[in-house]
């Protein structure tokens, strides 16, 4: 009777785990419309189990292709490989896109302990002797497959990524490689926690309403609306996120202030407390050299742009030179001018950092009757959205519905259903356009889901659009400036670039490009933004729907050179910076000060001009994916100015080069090699002078 009591116990128990299991919303099919993340119903304790069974399943699968008695194919290994890991990626694209813009310290946890987990588990893969011998029977034979052009990148993505992950490597060597990688995952991460801990507890507490001197009135608003929120109660406060940031150095006639919030933006991460990334940074500088070192390369870089079209340092830094010392020399004349404007003002301090975007503003407005506040009523952003949904209509014939019935994560978001002319589904987007504290800083496209085609079906993208935008202040919408114009025409570009992807394999879709030409959909977009003919049809007073005027275009396109030198500059240098450091050739910790300030002063970078990110900041190299490819934008400038000028050369929307871009850029994928793709798109390869022009570096 105890026997049967016992096991009846046991079987309870396995019965509760199998039930609680069976709860969790990753364990099964997402039971929403398009098969969305049910986000009501994803908690914080689903991820760490949804991993685990998603490391355990995909292992299963990596063992039944290794053990199969059948001879090496393309079908039985590559495209079993590819197909593996389905629960993984759902739980990997909902975690990841989740934590970016909603996370907190559970989440942060999680992350921690799925990183290490997830780095043995992509090693266990790569280091895998049985699965790589049968990848490389069916490369060594790909001549004589007849694969078609898709399946052909497949295999040569597999092979390299299985070689570039060390399958060649003796047991000591994969050792060390698992180690490296192990300490990379927690290193990165610990790195992007830092910086967003560091915006987030900086704030200018004003109490005094003179120090509020020049300073917009929404910009007030908005900051009396932070103090509420942060219990300062009859205060003003700002912060760094770049809506607080921005306005404060551009109006506010308080030197001193405006110097107090430039150095709390460029000192983040650089305070020698509990914070501090420069330890950190170093360390992922000198693993980074040592794996290089281990896979047989001489630098992080040279691993990194083997695969990039610059495929090597000296490409990059070649294209560097050839555009800093145009820019160079005109950020130096407009050094010059906001100097003079300095002494016309009656004043003999020497121009500063935090003094540009102050002095430009005002030299903007001198020169060309124009301001950003005066732009701004015909930016609303729901007129914005309207205009990027409208080019991207024009030019695809797509249109986008939103949708209320669809799960979303947060209130701010909106969701959208995307579909062909004729009706028929593409796919489904979200737009997070405000500032938190749970999101991380900037701009970004990410995906919940990619498309691909399996067993015939289509499986259809499900893709985020997040920024960091002025949010609405008292009884005004939000009113966004032309920076944020551009950068949100910017990630819808990338946004199309994973909703018209047309592409069999997950692993080539949408964005999976290299890092230099996954900019071209992206900053081709903004190329429409401030055309006239499109002005038109979106900027329009968020008070009396009247479009706006063609004197504002006209000052718009006078002033559209204005700041060019600057703006090169400072993007320039930290491109160079992202080069230097993985170029170094040692695996050893270095001090970052020390390292940085040398990088900068190579180049002469003049001291009125701080380089756009400092390493100690700089996500997209030491968190992100853009290591030895931060020079990516202005490689990807080169081929959109040239790309735009298809449009120009024929008329905005042309259909013929619209439907030709689409098709042989947005719904390729990385299927092919992307100069492949662009000649067969402009007929040549991209030239330099466009971009010279667009700058007006010529």
């Amino acid at each position: 009777m105890k026997k049967i009591a016992l096991v009846l116990f046991v079987s309870s128990l396995l019965f509760l785990s199998w039930a609680k299991e069976k709860q969790n919303p990753f364990l099964s099919e997402f039971d929403t419309p398009y098969q969305v993340p049910p986000f009501n119903k994803i908690k914080e304790e689903h991820y760490l189990p949804a991993f685990k069974e998603g490391i355990k399943q995909q292992l299963q699968e990596i063992e039944a292709i290794i053990n199969s008695s059948e001879s090496p194919t393309f079908e039985n290994t590559i495209e079993a490989l590819e197909n593996s890991g389905t629960l993984l990626r759902k739980v990997n694209s909902v975690f990841y896109v989740l934590n970016g813009s909603m996370t907190n310290e559970k989440m942060q946890a999680i992350a921690k302990e799925a990183a290490p987990l997830q780095s043995k588990h992509r090693d266990d893969i790569r280091l895998n002797a049985k699965l790589f011998q049968r990848i490389k029977s069916v490369y060594k034979k790909k001549d004589t497959l007849d694969l078609n052009t898709e399946q052909s990148m497949l295999l040569e993505k597999y092979y390299k990524e299985f070689v570039r992950g060390g399958a060649n490597l003796n047991e000591e060597k994969k050792a060390r490689l698992r180690e490296i990688n192990k300490e990379l995952s927690l290193l990165t991460l610990k790195f992007g926690e830092n910086i967003l801990k560091e915006n987030n507890r900086f704030e200018l507490v004003i109490e005094d309403k003179k120090d509020l001197a020049g300073l917009p009135e929404a910009v007030i608003t908005g900051a009396e609306e932070t103090a509420k929120e942060r219990g300062h109660e009859g205060k003003w406060v700002f912060t760094l996120h770049k809506p607080s940031l921005i306005p404060f150095l551009q109006f506010s006639e308080k030197r001193g202030l405006r110097e107090k919030m430039f150095k709390a933006y460029i000192n983040r991460g650089d305070h020698n407390d509990e914070l501090d990334n420069k330890a950190i940074l170093s360390k992922i500088a000198a693993f980074r050299v040592e794996r290089a070192n281990l896979l047989g390369y001489k630098t992080h870089a040279d691993f990194v742009l083997e695969l990039n079209m610059a495929k090597k340092p000296e490409n990059v830094y070649k294209l560097l030179n050839q555009l800093w010392k145009p820019a160079l020399k005109r950020a130096k004349k407009e050094a010059e001018e906001l100097q003079s404007m300095i002494h016309e003002e009656g004043y003999d301090f020497k121009l500063q950092p935090w003094d540009w975007w102050y002095y430009a503003e005002k030299l903007k407005k001198a020169k060309y009757e124009l301001e950003d506040e005066t732009l701004r009523p015909y930016f609303k952003l729901e007129n914005v959205i309207d205009g990027v949904f409208m080019v991207s209509s024009k030019l695809f014939g797509i249109q986008f519905i939103e949708r209320t019935d669809i799960p979303k994560y947060h209130q701010d978001v909106k969701v959208f259903e995307v579909k062909e002319a004729d009706g028929s589904h593409v796919g489904i987007l979200y737009t997070d356009y405000f500032p938190r504290a749970s999101k991380r800083g900037g701009a970004w496209m990410n995906s919940f889901r990619k498309q691909s085609r399996s067993a015939g079906k289509n499986i259809y993208p499900v893709i985020t659009n997040n920024g960091n935008f002025s949010k609405p202040t008292g009884n005004k919408p939000a009113l966004i400036s032309t920076e944020e114009v551009l950068t949100l025409f910017h990630e819808f570009g990338h946004a199309l670039h994973g909703l018209l992807s047309d592409c069999t394999y997950h692993r080539l879709s949408g964005t999976s490009v290299s890092r230099d030409f996954v900019e071209l959909p992206s900053q081709i977009m903004e190329n429409w933004a401030f055309e006239p003919e499109v002005l038109k049809m979106y900027a329009k007073h968020y008070e009396t729907d009247k479009v706006i005027p063609q004197e504002l275009i006209d000052k718009l396109k006078k002033a559209k050179l204005f700041n060019q030198g600057f703006a090169t500059v400072e993007y320039l240098a930290a491109s160079f910076l992202d080069m230097d450091w993985h170029t170094l050739i040692q695996p050893e910790e270095i001090d970052v000060d020390t390292f940085e300030n040398a990088s900068l002063n190579k180049i002469g970078l003049i001291p009125e001009i701080v380089t756009r990110y400092r390493s100690t900041y700089f996500r997209h190299i030491f968190s992100g994916g853009y290591s030895s490819g931060y020079y990516s934008y202005i490689w990807a400038e080169v081929l959109d100015a040239d790309a735009f000028e298809a449009f120009k050369e024929t008329s905005l929307f042309d259909q013929k080069t619209a439907q030709s871009f689409k098709k042989n850029i947005l719904a390729r994928g990385g299927t092919e090699d992307p100069m492949t793709l662009y000649k067969r798109f402009r007929g040549a390869e991209p030239k330099v002078e466009p971009l010279l022009k667009k700058r007006g570096l010529e």
